[in-house]
């Protein structure tokens, strides 16, 4: 049979037009997860919270919590609007999952502003072209697996299932006076599931 017989089938994948402001949500538990491995020291803000998944699960875990975005999305424990990027608000931890065309200048206004540890979501394609990440305190790299769906957030707005995701993830966490390679490890969406990488 050639490769012209062979059936097709649907990948079951979607392509997105890109959102306004690089609004995508992420699955809960990418968020849950992070707080379950890494540990911060004072208030956690979310700087682009959309619809509030991050910072919910920093208050699940039992952390104080800021959350504020360009634009307010309908979060019920919202802070305000705020422009980050042109903001001068000082935080003890940045953990946000930004908007991926600004993700480096995301990243470099968090490290600005942020006295303690920076978490950000980044797609892992954009990290090997990103050579600038030598000159910065990264101390860990979380490679997000099974491949999270990060739709438009105005999809799940509309009460609509993500799934069929064509894109890897991985938290980039940030830690003062970190000097050196960044470790990688790898987070499982299961607790149960011994990654070796969880701490």
């Amino acid at each position: 049979m050639s490769m012209l017989e062979y059936p097709c089938r649907p990948l079951g994948a979607h392509i997105w037009a890109r959102a306004e402001h690089g609004f995508y949500i992420e699955p809960q538990w990418v968020d849950r997860r992070l707080f379950e491995v890494e540990q911060f020291v004072g208030t956690i803000a979310d700087r682009a919270c959309g619809l509030g998944r991050i910072p919910e699960s920093a208050r699940h875990a039992g952390y104080r919590t800021v959350g504020t975005d360009i634009v307010n999305r309908g979060y019920k424990n919202f802070d305000g609007e705020l422009d980050f990027l042109s903001s001068d608000n000082r935080d003890d931890n940045h953990v946000s999952n930004p908007p991926f065309h600004l993700c480096k200048e995301f990243t470099l206004h968090a490290l600005k502003l942020t006295t303690r540890k920076v978490a950000l979501i980044w797609l892992v394609r954009r990290i090997p072209a990103a050579r600038w990440l030598e000159d910065t305190p990264l101390a860990r790299i979380w490679m997000l697996t099974p491949r999270p769906s990060m739709p438009p957030g105005d999809y799940i707005l509309a009460g609509k299932k993500p799934g069929g995701g064509t894109q890897d993830f991985a938290w980039l966490v940030f830690e003062p006076g970190h000097i050196g390679p960044p470790e990688m490890r790898w987070l499982h969406r299961d607790l149960r599931h011994h990654d070796g990488g969880d701490r």
